[in-house]
């Protein structure tokens, strides 16, 4: 089950009132990720966890299935919009997300390039070596 990471570059010495929002953040309706296919899935949010220090914050993204449907199913709900405005001053460079294409275009660039992913199931004595 793979995990994805979204940057954030925010003003230094804000962390507790970004804490602040993230603290509020109304969850997504559901964890399952809308397929193009009716009565099918793309996919499941497993979980997620957002980390600050100084001016970057990552958003680490716990997941099954298609990435981009992740960044879909985020663009459509209310509560990242209602969040992504609060954190709007808060921000190194400002952006739109205020549409679903916006937020999609944002994800899709802040998205870090993964380098590595461990977990058990991948490891050696899992594997029966």
């Amino acid at each position: 089950m793979p995990y994805a990471a979204i940057t954030y570059r925010v003003k230094p010495g804000h962390e507790e009132e970004i804490a602040e929002i993230f603290a509020g953040f109304q969850r997504v309706n559901t964890p399952d990720l809308p397929s193009d296919e009716p009565g099918t899935t793309a996919g499941r949010l497993l979980g997620t966890g957002v980390f600050i220090k100084d001016d970057v914050m990552v958003r680490v993204i716990h997941y099954e299935g298609d990435f981009a449907a992740v960044g879909r199913h985020m663009a459509a709900q209310r509560g990242v919009h209602v969040l992504e405005e609060k954190l709007q001053p808060y921000l190194k460079e400002p952006r739109d997300t205020s549409t679903s294409e916006g937020f999609a275009a944002y994800f899709k660039d802040a998205t870090m390039r993964s380098i590595a992913q461990l977990s058990v199931d991948t490891h050696p004595a899992a594997q029966g070596s």
